[in-house]
């Protein structure tokens, strides 16, 4: 039987990190088992290191040294490694220690830390990474500040514990400094995690997208086969580095040197028949090997130092992919696929084309991302078609390692990328994915298209997912609001990538049409009004329109200061004149305005070439141009309102009012003590709170619930109305008919006793008993518009909050706005006002408008509350009646449960499915 302070072995803690140079270890507690381990890993640190660790010479680890760093109870003692290829390249321990310095135990809240880091992998991050999962550690068993010893001296180690960016204290005491880092985490200390992580995967992906060598394993001696077409794409690319082919089945040359002959075609391209036997370093290695031998690979691979690998082999289970990672990362490298088609870097001084698709696109400023391979060649093969090149492609399959995330890292820094188009099946951290596209999109452009949309909790097969509990349409609207331009099919996924990269933002939704046939420039105008744009008269050049009557058109509505952007609409014209002409005279027009245009043209052979060639846009049709117009018109309007979001306003709150409310109901008398895991070993899984729990939470934020009071019988609700003063409502609590006034389970409104009494009597006999209805009297409140504002936690997007129309509006048509948590001033009047059925909060046929800042207000202590208690798992309130002058909230119900161990605020570390 463990006693309190012995833990079981603390998997949670085990996570795989990505390294300041883009390589990969897996950080993990360390285990008596690791004791040869841990000597072989000492011999090998310097003497300087030792030195700066022990403060004295320290040539080799004693047995009882060995015991003590390997035996840890998980909660004063613990110790982490950093592992590459099976062998510690780092450790950090904490020990419990009191205010003197001396060994202590729960619930003492200091700890004194130290770190060891072989030299050969000193200057990676190693040690900054360990601090980060150590902290995380200390702060679930209580530690709430560390010390540390470091020599003057030894001024790296000085330097993880000062860049870190907790609060921290430095003293000078018997020739060495001492530092105590306050382990809460700091804006500034979100901060630089968040750079360091950005800095690590931006930096996994560019060493995939740039190797200097590249093996492609599994080629066929004879032309044919996915390997063969690879080395085919690689050497048809230009790419310069050294490239070799790798299968074990090779036969040998005729020269009797037991090497494999060279391969039919390609007699400069050398061949081996393993990895290991490659004379060279191998950047990347291209596995195109049946599923079952790529385990053999990824050892050869590992062994040979090999840095990434492109799996393009399919028909893996879900535990084969999660065994294909553990492997690779436990090497230091990092996996695209399985089922991947591969990668593309069209910059100069790389051209590598290591994919199935045999056409090397052309430079330009796109980056592509897809799961799937089919698409990724259709959407190759559109951009190609409208004339435009990438600035790189990665084709992920099942994406069971680098993610989209991981590859949004790359290109926010990427100077050879403007604009992000995405084709995703599945989201491995969405949550992470909004956060950076909040920070991509405000100077690149995302755009996304995603299948899969309606397949419920299921994801594509092999794809290994967290389940999204929130709806399509909430996921999406919580995706725009992060800046992701959601398009719904593959086509519009080119024409708006098009326009963002050719063109640049409008100011506005003001458009002018102009063409020479007045039937597709009314076709335009209405497409126009259907995307929400606001379309000026068409101007009709008449069918005889040269391509200078164009050019003066054009510029003449360029010019107007009322136009935001132009469509031009063109067909052939009789005198047979020549796209290039056409396509030239709208440059020349276009060119410096800093305006957008599209050109929506009909059998002009040879236009769609000579407009990109001069980055303007072509559609085939005025909605295709409409819709991505309208696109780049959104894009424009998040962007000025992301650079004024608003503020978090920060009222009187009682913030420890509610947290007692909080511990109490969710722990009982007995709070969790120092240094347990919550939502393990502490309290239940999930409590929904009382009425007089919820109305006192509720409190603490300002927000009054009006109290509803039982009537089991009608004296009880006659007591209860005198208590409230008439009038009065009586209304049923049970499911079937809550809110449901059209069924008669409420009746308003209610003056006298004599009434309430033939009401009750009409409650019973008509809709049940009162066991079953479960009726409540409540105060009557002034007339308004019935609301609803929830919150609740998804466990893969965050806290969403949410409004409507309580009844038809929200529960038949759906009509919520939605909101992820914390919620600005600026959002919350937004929140309220992007409803379809919005006019009726503003005076809809001749109504009264209602009280909407109030409602805001409401909507701000909601997202408030829920934002600083993680442990508050959702907040309903129906209804909320809004009244001309202020709201009444009649009612709530609040669910608790523990807060998850690890958010996206923990130390940085890989998805592991």
């Amino acid at each position: 039987m463990q006693t309190p302070t012995e833990r079981a072995y603390p998997t949670h803690w085990e996570a795989d990190v990505v390294l300041r140079d883009g390589g990969t270890a897996r950080v993990r507690p360390i285990t008596e088992e690791d004791a040869e381990r841990l000597v072989s890993f000492y011999e090998q640190v310097s003497d300087q290191s030792k030195y700066y660790r022990f403060f004295a010479p320290y040539p080799r680890l004693s047995a009882r040294d060995v015991r003590r760093f390997t035996r840890h109870d998980y909660v004063d003692r613990v110790g982490l490694a950093a592992i590459v290829g099976g062998e510690f390249i780092a450790t950090v321990r904490y020990d419990r220690i009191d205010e003197s310095g001396l060994p202590a135990t729960v619930p003492a809240d200091r700890a004194e830390v130290a770190f060891l880091v072989q030299d050969a992998h000193q200057g990676r991050g190693v040690a900054s990474a360990l601090l980060e999962h150590i902290a995380a550690c200390a702060r679930e068993r209580g530690v709430r500040r560390f010390t540390a010893e470091v020599l003057p001296a030894n001024t790296k180690m000085a330097k993880v514990f000062t860049d870190a960016g907790y609060s921290q204290q430095r003293t000078f005491e018997d020739g060495s400094v001492r530092l105590t880092l306050d382990l809460e985490p700091t804006e500034r200390s979100l901060a630089v995690m968040r750079a360091r992580e950005h800095r690590a995967e931006a930096r996994s992906v560019q060493r995939l997208l740039a190797p200097s060598s590249v093996a492609v394993i599994g080629v066929r001696r004879r032309a044919g086969g996915a390997g063969r077409a690879v080395l085919d794409s690689l050497r048809s690319a230009g790419f310069p580095g050294a490239v070799y082919a790798v299968n074990e089945r090779l036969p040998g040359a005729a020269d009797g040197s037991g090497r494999p002959a060279p391969l039919d075609g390609l007699p400069a391209v050398p061949a081996h028949r393993s990895v290991r036997d490659v004379p060279g370093p191998v950047d990347l290695a291209v596995v195109a090997v049946p599923a079952a031998e790529v385990d053999a690979v990824v050892t050869a691979c590992g062994e040979h130092g090999v840095q990434g690998m492109v799996v393009l082999s399919a028909d893996f289970t879900r535990a084969e992919q999660r065994e294909l990672v553990r492997k690779a990362r436990s090497y230091g490298m990092r996996i695209i696929g399985p089922n991947a088609l591969g990668l593309i870097n069209t910059a100069p001084d790389v051209l590598l084309n290591a994919t199935l698709a045999g056409r090397t696109p052309e430079r330009g400023r796109i980056g592509l991302f897809t799961q799937s391979g089919a698409i990724g060649i259709a959407l190759l093969d559109g951009l190609h078609r409208r004339g435009t090149g990438l600035s790189s492609f990665v084709s992920a399959g099942n994406r069971a390692d680098v993610s989209g995330n991981d590859v949004l890292q790359y290109w926010e820094d990427d100077p050879d990328t403007d604009v992000v188009l995405m084709y995703l099946e599945s989201f491995g951290n969405p949550r992470k994915f909004t956060r950076l596209v909040r920070r991509v999109a405000p100077h690149k452009p995302v755009v996304v298209v995603r299948g899969a949309r309606h397949s419920g909790s299921a994801p594509p097969p092999g794809h290994a997912v967290p389940e999204i509990r929130a709806s399509d349409r909430t996921v999406s609207t919580l995706l725009r609001q992060s800046g992701v331009l959601l398009v719904d099919t593959v086509t519009e996924l080119v024409d708006t990538g098009l326009q963002l990269a050719f063109q640049p933002l409008p100011a506005g939704p003001r458009i002018a049409v102009l063409g020479n046939a007045e039937s597709l420039c009314l076709l335009t105008y209405d497409a126009c009004l259907a995307r929400g744009l606001r379309p000026l008269d068409p101007v009709d050049l008449t069918a005889s329109a040269t391509p200078e009557d164009f050019h003066r058109a054009l510029r003449e509505a360029l010019a107007d200061p009322g136009t935001d952007a132009v469509v031009v609409a063109a067909i052939p014209w009789v005198e047979g004149r020549g796209a290039e002409e056409l396509a030239d005279a709208l440059h020349r027009a276009a060119d410096g305005t800093g305006k957008p245009i599209a050109v929506v043209h009909l059998a002009i052979e040879g236009l769609d070439a000579a407009l990109g060639a001069r980055r303007i846009p072509a559609y085939p049709a005025p909605e295709r141009a409409v819709r991505a117009l309208a696109e780049a018109v959104r894009h424009a309007q998040w962007r000025r309102d992301a650079e004024r979001p608003g503020r978090v306003p920060e009222e009187d709150l009682d913030e420890a009012g509610a947290t007692t409310v909080v511990s109490r109901a969710l722990y009982g008398t007995q709070p969790p003590e120092p240094g347990q895991e919550p939502g393990r070993e502490a309290g239940p899984r999930s409590v929904a709170l009382d009425a007089a729990d919820t109305a006192e939470l509720l409190a603490c934020y300002g927000i009054t619930a009006l109290p509803a009071h039982p009537a089991p019988d009608a004296d009880a609700a006659v007591a209860a109305a005198a208590r409230t003063g008439f009038p009065v409502a009586l209304k049923t609590t049970a499911p079937h008919l809550r809110h449901r006034a059209d069924l008669g389970g409420v009746r308003l409104d209610i003056v006298s006793e004599a009434q309430l009494r033939r009401v009750y009597a009409e409650f019973t006999e008509g809709l049940g008993t009162p066991a079953e209805l479960r009726p409540v009297v409540q105060a009557m409140v002034p007339r308004g518009v019935d609301t609803v504002v929830r919150a609740a936690v998804d466990p893969a997007i965050g806290t969403v909050l949410s409004f409507g129309l309580a009844g038809p509006p929200s529960e038949l048509l759906g009509d919520m706005a939605h909101r992820l948590v914390p919620v600005t001033d600026r959002e919350a009047a937004h929140l309220v006002r992007s409803l379809r059925t919005a006019p009726m909060l503003f005076g809809w046929r001749g109504a009264a408008p209602v009280d909407t800042a109030a409602l805001e207000d409401l909507l701000l202590r909601v997202s408030r509350l829920v934002d600083d208690h993680p442990e508050i798992v959702s907040v309903e309130l129906e209804p909320v009646v809004v009244a001309p002058r202020g709201l009444a909230v009649l009612g709530a119900a609040v669910r608790l449960a523990p807060p998850p161990v690890t958010t996206d605020l923990g130390p940085r570390r890989l998805s592991a499915w």
